[in-house]
């Protein structure tokens, strides 16, 4: 399956208008980098997530500011998903 490259977005993504989009992502947790355990949901196989909420969120996610409330302690996964960059790009471009 071949993805399609994004529809680059008119102005520089940055943590101000970036709208979280990464936020709505299922993110396993591989490393322990102190996510409190409020916000860490595990599966029937004992496979540990970021916990969402009933509508897709992750609960981490300050939604007055849509900014991450445990930015210190986010997970791998997060720390890697670089703003602007590529993924970013092409999850902002499939919530258009």
């Amino acid at each position: 399956m071949i993805m399609e490259s994004p529809t680059l977005p008119d102005t520089e993504v940055t943590c101000l208008n970036c709208e979280a989009c990464c936020c709505r992502l299922e993110v396993m947790l591989i490393t322990d980098t102190g996510v409190p355990d409020n916000f860490i949901a595990i599966d029937k196989w004992g496979g540990m997530t970021m916990a969402r909420l009933e509508d897709g969120w992750c609960s981490a996610l300050d939604r007055s500011t849509m900014m991450c409330m445990i930015y210190e302690n986010r997970p791998w996964v997060c720390r890697e998903f670089e703003v602007g960059k590529h993924e970013c790009l092409y999850e902002r471009s499939a919530n258009l």
